[in-house]
């Protein structure tokens, strides 16, 4: 691979990749109420499905997901169901309860998992991954090497861009270190995933 396409790649990868979503929201909302390293830690999950997916679409996988529209809106509704249940725990969540939660395993697992389904729940991004990955491949040579060198690329800056996200939720645990304070984010939060399940739901095939 060549400098002219990192040059190109890189940027463009990392305005997907910090683009505002339902799992950086997540990264937000983790940070703040659990902490900058649970909430990056968690983040592993978001990782795993997006390996998943770019795995799919370099095996040419995701031509499945175009054409058939019951598996694309079935995944689309179930993804959409989930932010929609997110939504409905951070607006009913307790604040006080979370000041006394002692059990950061089971915690740590459950915000994984949270990363993984909200990820593997939009149909949208292996789609992405389809049209936006092989722009920078060179069919002069093996794809599959230069695939998977582009998604390590795209992954790493994911992280990154967890980490940022989980450190502006660290700054913003301060400004809402009250109950009260915790509440109205929480909600904020929660009206946000649903904005965000709504959207998925308004989606359609490419």
């Amino acid at each position: 691979m060549d400098l002219a396409t990192l040059t190109l790649f890189l940027p463009a990868c990392f305005a997907l990749n910090m683009a505002p979503g339902p799992n950086n929201l997540l990264s937000v909302s983790n940070s703040t109420r659990y902490g900058y390293r649970t909430s990056c830690l968690a983040g592993v999950g978001r990782l795993l499905a997006f390996a998943g997916m770019i795995a799919l679409a370099s095996a040419g996988l995701a031509v499945v997901l175009q054409t058939s529209e019951l598996l694309f809106y079935g995944i689309k509704i179930l993804g959409a169901a989930y932010l929609f249940y997110l939504a409905y725990q951070l607006w009913r969540s307790n604040p006080h309860a979370e000041a006394e939660s002692t059990d950061p395993k089971a915690g740590l697992w459950a915000l994984a998992r949270q990363e993984f389904l909200v990820a593997a729940g939009n149909p949208k991004a292996i789609l992405i991954f389809t049209a936006f990955l092989p722009q920078f491949v060179d069919p002069a040579h093996p794809i599959t090497p230069q695939f998977a060198l582009l998604g390590a690329m795209f992954l790493a800056l994911e992280w990154f861009a967890i980490s940022a996200y989980a450190y502006m939720g660290l700054h913003m645990r301060r400004w809402f270190a009250q109950p009260r304070g915790k509440r109205i984010f929480n909600r904020c939060c929660a009206g946000l995933l649903s904005a965000a399940a709504t959207v998925l739901l308004m989606a359609r095939r490419a």
